[in-house]
């Protein structure tokens, strides 16, 4: 499965470290998904989807 991350994190110009401030947990975290070598728990995927549809969102108000 394609790993998004980091396509929409670019996207809205988020960067590693603000989405992990945003989601709880270190920068390196969001570093190991983007390069998925690491497999979130379901919890951590669910606040960084809630965050990333939130921009999105947020985003397409603005439109």
């Amino acid at each position: 499965m394609k790993n998004i991350i980091k396509e929409l994190r670019l996207k809205y110009g988020i960067t590693q470290q603000e989405l992990a401030d945003k989601v709880f947990v270190s920068s390196r975290t969001i570093i190991s998904l983007e390069k998925q070598k690491y497999n979130s728990s379901v919890l951590l995927a669910s606040r960084i989807s809630g965050f990333l549809s939130y921009r999105l969102k947020r985003k397409n108000q603005a439109i």
